[in-house]
């Protein structure tokens, strides 16, 4: 029996006589279709798809041959080599380093030039701050400081040898300390020497007296404060056997003197140096080979 009639025979969507009639759900005013539905049929059975090919590889490539062929008739032959790249061209090297030069971009021949130049100027430089400041050589002329410091002997009478000595004196000790009684002093001499002894400039003598003190001579033989001072620098055939009054050393003031006492013009003609000019203290002999040696 179809679905769409009941036991009876009568449409189940048609209102029976003794029922009144419902109205429809969905308010559709369509109206409905008397003629039968179409016969049921039933779907074909479900048959799988048909399998897939097998996946075929690609054909392989051609088979080459184990020889090259020759493009030249001729036997033997050669081929040409292939060209090599052209390389590359390397990058300028960027200025670099601690020379200023370099970081300028100053060419080599110039740079060589200039370091040479500077080189040399910076070594005069310092060779002329070491002889302002620090140790400055001296030559000894006369025979004043006989026999602890030599001169020539063609440079006059008492020399004992046949170069003068050279000398180094340390320009900076006596910013730190005074000096003291029995050093050998470079100093710049009073105006009044040139008058007294003919000569002026740096002289080199012995600091006898300090400042405050009372120097003496009497027979050759000096006394500080009225006491007999002790030189064992003064040999016997050096000494003379002159006499001078007492004489206190002004402050700030030096009595120099010479070791030869015979042939020395010293405080004792022209009067005390100032410390302002005394330029420093003798401390070694560098010439000739022979002397060298630490004062």
């Amino acid at each position: 029996m179809s679905d769409f009639f009941d036991h009876e025979g009568r449409r189940t969507d048609e209102p029976r006589q003794d029922e009144p009639e419902t109205p429809r759900d969905d308010n559709s005013t369509t109206p409905v279709n008397d003629q039968p539905p179409p016969a049921y049929e039933p779907p074909p059975p479900y048959e799988p798809p048909p399998p897939a090919p097998p996946h075929e590889p690609p054909p392989p490539p051609p088979e080459e041959p184990p020889w090259r062929p020759s493009e030249f008739s001729s036997w033997p032959y050669r081929t040409e080599p292939e060209p090599l790249p052209e390389p590359e061209p390397e990058p300028e090297p960027q200025p670099h380093g601690f020379n200023p030069l370099v970081r300028l971009g100053v060419p080599q021949p110039w740079r060589a030039i200039i370091d040479w130049i500077v080189t040399i100027v910076g070594a005069i430089a310092i060779v002329f701050a070491i002889k302002s400041y620090v140790v400055n050589p001296y030559r000894i002329p006369s025979s004043s400081m006989e026999p602890t410091l030599h001169c020539a002997s063609a440079g006059g009478s008492g020399c004992l040898a046949h170069f003068s000595d050279r000398v180094l004196a340390n320009r900076f000790i006596y910013h730190f300390r005074d000096p003291r009684r029995g050093e050998i002093v470079v100093f710049n001499v009073p105006d009044i020497a040139e008058e007294k002894c003919g000569a002026a400039g740096v002289f080199v003598k012995r600091i006898i007296g300090l400042p405050g003190e009372v120097w003496q001579e009497r027979q050759g033989f000096v006394y500080i404060n009225g006491k007999k001072l002790n030189e064992p620098y003064v040999k016997k055939d050096r000494r003379d056997f002159e006499s001078y009054p007492a004489r206190k050393i002004p402050k700030d003031n030096y009595f120099m003197m010479g070791d030869n006492r015979q042939s020395s013009c010293d405080s004792r003609k022209w009067g005390t140096v100032p410390r302002n000019r005394v330029i420093g203290k003798v401390f070694a002999i560098y010439w000739p080979p022979q002397r060298i040696r630490l004062m």
